[in-house]
């Protein structure tokens, strides 16, 4: 469920190549985000990279998907209708370091003693039906098959007497169902998605690492998820809310393959189980359910300046462990942010709190963190998001049940 752990996520992103269809808008964002504990030392939590998606790319049916980090690159070449006229099929390449990074952390503590580095390298086959191309919301299947390669190394404060996992190649195969989307941006403004998953990592080693084989990668482990997510943007007023109920279980899973929920970084990966307040990735679970709220409202009149309230509650289930007292873990945040006059680029700076993050003093901690993205293509574009409708991202239901 996780993929960038530690300092990798500082240096890499997100993977866009994990979206349900193949998206036909032109796009150019780049994306900076960081989250700083003001307590406590926690993993390295922030994002920089460029995304580009380039649809039309040498052929009319090729859309070419890029996103660049420091030190990693993933790509996806899609082929519009290459099966039938409802079925894409993509091709994909990722690598490069860090991205298989672990870091450990146990009752709000990081432990940098049983951490490592780990870098990787994927390819990917995927295939996106449409049920429906012709009505307003798309439904869409994914059906995904990416060979992983993982390799790690010690720390430089990785404890001598700490087993590092084997390398090994994953094969893991991802299946789901997706009821309209989101678009790939910090601050949407619109989204309405219902989507059910299952993904299985097939690994080719397994067997014990850690100290005296105190810990345990699986061969096999089966991740099963879902999503309910609604976003929308009030047309006069430009008032923006969102609701994004996520829930999980697994079956055999590990530290590899375990939800891992914390941190405010919205662009983290294509599901991301944020929890305001926490460190990154602090709370690995075998089962979950997490249920979140965003308001953000104009302060100006020219609606440039803005601020949001937001609230997580998330009901875990710990992985074998890196078990806690309780299992509900809440938090909140506000933020205040500015868009550039043609919404160029975007800036929302803020606070968070976390109610139940354990700390050296006890429970609750606090977290002040930054997010910034800058769209290459926002001129390009009709100045009123309403009217821009080509997109399968946006889901395009809201203005029939809206009526607008």
């Amino acid at each position: 469920m996780h993929r960038l752990t530690g300092a990798a996520v500082l240096l890499l992103g997100w993977s866009f190549a994990a979206q349900g269809q193949i998206d036909p808008e032109k796009r150019q964002l780049l994306q900076l985000g960081y989250n700083l504990p003001l307590e406590g030392r926690g993993p390295v939590s922030g994002y920089a990279f460029y995304y580009r998606n380039d649809p039309g790319f040498l052929r009319t049916n090729l859309t070419l998907r890029l996103a660049i980090a420091p030190v990693y690159i993933d790509s996806e070449l899609g082929f519009s209708q290459a099966m039938n006229p409802r079925t894409d099929l993509a091709f994909g390449l990722a690598g490069g370091g860090f991205a298989d990074s672990y870091s450990e952390v146990r009752g709000g503590k990081l432990y940098k003693d049983e951490s490592f580095t780990g870098h990787g390298g994927e390819m990917s086959f995927s295939l996106y039906h449409c049920f429906n191309p012709t009505q307003l919301i798309p439904l869409n299947a994914v059906l995904r098959l990416s060979p992983h390669f993982s390799t790690f190394q010690e720390d430089s404060r990785t404890d001598p007497a700490f087993e590092l996992p084997e390398a090994r190649t994953s094969i893991n195969l991802r299946a789901g169902l997706r009821l309209g989307g989101k678009e790939p941006k910090m601050f949407p403004d619109l989204g309405l998605e219902l989507s059910g998953w299952y993904e299985g990592q097939f690994r080719t080693e397994s067997g014990r690492y850690g100290f005296d084989g105190d810990r345990r990668v699986e061969p096999v482990s089966h991740l099963f998820w879902g999503r309910a997510l609604f976003i929308y943007t009030l047309p006069t007023w430009k008032h923006n809310f969102s609701v994004n109920l996520t829930a999980g279980t697994s079956l055999r899973s590990d530290r590899f393959s375990a939800y891992r929920l914390g941190g405010l970084l919205p662009l983290v990966a294509e599901f991301p189980l944020t929890l305001p307040g926490y460190y990154f990735q602090e709370i690995s679970a075998r089962r979950f359910a997490l249920l979140s709220g965003q308001y953000t409202l104009p302060l100006d009149h020219d609606k440039r300046w803005t601020l949001t309230a937001l609230g997580t509650v998330a009901r875990v289930d710990y992985l074998s462990g890196l078990d806690q007292p309780g299992s509900t873990h809440s938090g909140v945040g506000l933020g205040v942010g500015y868009k550039s006059p043609k919404n160029t680029y975007q800036v929302v700076a803020g606070y968070a709190y976390g109610f139940n993050a354990i700390r050296s003093h006890g429970e609750g901690a606090h977290n002040i963190g930054i997010l910034f993205q800058w769209d290459l293509e926002a001129k390009k574009r009709p100045q009123d998001p309403y009217f821009d409708l080509h997109s399968p991202y946006k889901s395009r239901g809201l203005f029939r049940i809206f009526g607008n």
